[in-house]
């Protein structure tokens, strides 16, 4: 993470006070898309419904579920904002936001309690980070045996250029007091029903103040769209996007392990590599879900893409490490059998997503299988085999595209 210099206007945030409803209707969608999931259920809506954002596959209405299109990804390595994936847990969500008036609390165990001005953030040392956001459902619809929950396809992802302030130093001037063991977020969202818990999501301690850990205000540039948190949201690079607290509005300190209901139940996953069992298994010890797994995709042939016999072609994509940086990406043209190393483009971070491309010549007419697979800096490899737990968590197994030459 780096100070920077890069112009944004703090009247235009300022300014956003209301930014439009959230209602969408589905009817008036003027097409389908087919995410090819398993099963033969895979039919979406496109919809150009909710505020601030174009065209997006709609997955829910209320809590919003909207997914970006895969063609979005091969456009650059920054995902436009207009476009970038929508996923809320409760559908009691402010539909504007008086910034006058709003701020951030930061209280608990501190040796005082803060109440932060949007103006106030916005004055302490700004920051810049270049990020994956992932949900830890993305491309559960590919699982099988299938699994309840959004049925995602592979577009619950997105990768922005995040402009806040640290974490750290927020905590800081709120004085942490010793002794102190999670930090505990929450935002502006409300439960559905009284007796539904409220959304909040938890750090250690040293993991809130390694220095990453941001409060964003804006991504790509421009204020966060209401939809993915407008004014402000947490940033938890390298970790799935169930951390990255949404209308972010209080932060506290605790002095003890954080039990609530979304840090003790909900979101674990075996505690075994690549988060899989097999379907059935019990007694499987389980851990809250954490840091993202390498991934890798073709971004620019469509499954079932008729490719000219004997031609150059180019194959491009995204990749990303997951909590750390990519080494080295490999493409195969023959269904894994044989792999090139791939070209890497430009290095935004060790967060964010890599462009990669590789040349290519199908010899013979007929069906072949093109795939792609991420090494990170770690050294863990995308598994050839997928992997499998009960709640569709964490798929990271290298993807195919079929194609046919002709």
């Amino acid at each position: 993470m780096q100070k920077t210099a890069t112009p944004f206007s703090r009247r235009l945030l300022l300014s956003q006070a209301a930014l439009l409803g959230l209602g969408a209707t589905a009817a008036r969608a003027q097409s389908m898309i087919d995410l090819g999931l398993p099963g033969g259920d895979g039919k979406r809506t496109l919809s150009h419904e909710f505020a601030q954002k174009s065209e997006m596959i709609l997955l829910r209405t209320r809590a919003p579920l909207l997914e970006t299109p895969m063609s979005v990804f091969d456009q650059g390595v920054f995902t436009p904002n207009d476009k970038f994936y929508v996923r809320w847990h409760w559908a009691e969500i402010p539909e504007s936001i008086d910034t006058k008036t709003f701020c951030l609390t930061v209280r608990g165990h501190t040796n005082q309690s803060l109440s932060l001005s949007l103006k106030e953030l916005m004055a302490m040392p700004k920051v810049e980070l270049a990020a994956v956001n992932q949900c830890s459902g993305n491309s559960r619809g590919f699982f099988a045996p299938r699994v309840p929950g959004g049925e995602w396809g592979n577009g619950a992802m997105g990768n922005a250029l995040w402009t806040g302030v640290r974490l750290k130093d927020v905590l800081d001037r709120a004085g942490v007091k010793a002794g102190a063991q999670q930090v505990r977020f929450n935002g502006l969202d409300q439960p559905t029903s009284p007796d539904g818990p409220d959304f909040m999501k938890s750090l250690s301690i040293d993991h809130a103040r390694d220095g990453e850990v941001m409060i964003a205000y804006a991504m790509n540039g421009k204020p966060l769209p209401l939809l993915n948190g407008f004014p402000l949201r947490l940033v938890v690079p390298g970790w799935y996007a169930t951390y990255w607290i949404k209308m972010l509005s209080d932060i506290e300190i605790l002095d003890k392990p954080d039990e609530n209901f979304w840090m003790k139940t909900a979101y674990l996953i075996p505690d075994r590599p690549f988060a899989t069992m097999t379907p059935g298994e019990t007694g499987v010890p389980l851990i809250p879900i954490n840091r993202m797994l390498p991934r890798s995709f073709i971004t620019n042939i469509p499954a079932d893409q008729k490719i000219a016999a004997t031609a150059p072609i180019t194959a491009r994509g995204i990749a990303f490490g997951g909590d750390c940086g990519v080494k080295s990406v490999d493409f195969s043209a023959d269904d894994g059998r044989t792999w090139q190393p791939a070209k890497l483009g430009k290095d935004e971070g060790k967060y964010g997503f890599r462009r990669w491309e590789a040349e290519f010549t199908l010899a013979e007419r007929g069906a072949h299988k093109l795939k792609v697979r991420c090494t990170n800096a770690k050294n863990e490899v995308q598994p050839e085999q997928p992997n499998w737990n009960p709640s569709g968590y964490m798929r990271s197994q290298i993807e195919t595209t079929p194609v046919e030459a002709v």
